[in-house]
């Protein structure tokens, strides 16, 4: 209890310095275009550059990540099919699990994320849908949005709406492949704006190092011997 009571604390003292910090964000992002990406975060030491905007008519930023790995498209789907093992990468999720399986291609699986302290967690039900790489497309896309009248809803959890997410992932070399993860992410009512663009900012990162960590790790420790749900790739 005392922990969770400093950790409210905490949060709400860094609330105040991230609202200024925001309102003089938001004032120098002002002369920029609307709907144009702007680098928030150029990590080149992992080579992963991270980016927000602000479209037209809408109040929150969408994200975009990109990232290069030298790995497989299998193995990459090893880890971003493994949803019971999310809690691993995935930022602040707490429970994963795949629903249903449609086709090869096709799925849905519900996901819950911790929310900061005083907030009530949110879950999603999201429907994924793969296009998979092969030579005339030259890429692979993972489209996921969110379905939330799929599953009822699973009180004490608040139910996200907003939700629509796109990875792209492109071979650029031999066995070396770029990833882009692009979306919006509205967590809905009783969520301060200040903190909603403040994860938003900072999750899309954080969950690519994990993501990064995960397949590193797990490449040492040899977790590779399962053959993953669905893949990338035409069969």
């Amino acid at each position: 209890m005392m922990k969770q009571a400093v950790a409210a604390l905490s949060v709400l003292f860094s609330s105040y310095t991230y609202a200024a910090n925001e309102e003089l964000d938001t004032l120098r992002a002002s002369s920029m275009p609307q709907s144009e990406w702007r680098l928030i975060k150029d990590d080149k030491t992992r080579n992963v550059k991270a980016y927000d905007k602000r479209d037209e008519g809408k109040s929150l930023r969408s994200f975009k990540v990109e990232y290069e790995v030298e790995e497989s498209f299998e193995t990459l789907a090893k880890v971003y099919f493994d949803f019971e093992n999310y809690k691993e990468w995935y930022y602040e999720v707490i429970e994963a699990k795949l629903v249903k399986k449609v086709s090869p291609t096709e799925f849905y699986y519900y996901i819950v994320h911790n929310a900061p302290p005083t907030l009530a967690d949110r879950d999603a039900v999201l429907h994924a849908v793969i296009e998979p790489y092969n030579a005339k497309r030259g890429y692979a896309l993972y489209k996921i949005n969110a379905v939330p009248d799929y599953l009822p809803a699973k009180p004490p959890y608040l139910r996200i709406h907003g939700y629509s997410i796109t990875i792209k992932l492109a071979p650029i070399s031999n066995n070396k492949i770029r990833g882009t993860v692009e979306g919006y992410v509205d967590p809905g009512a009783a969520f301060p704006g200040w903190a909603i663009n403040y994860v938003q900012r900072r999750a899309p990162y954080e969950g690519v190092l994990g993501f990064l960590r995960v397949l590193k790790t797990r490449q040492i420790m040899g977790k590779y011997q399962d053959k993953p749900p669905f893949y990338f790739t035409e069969s």
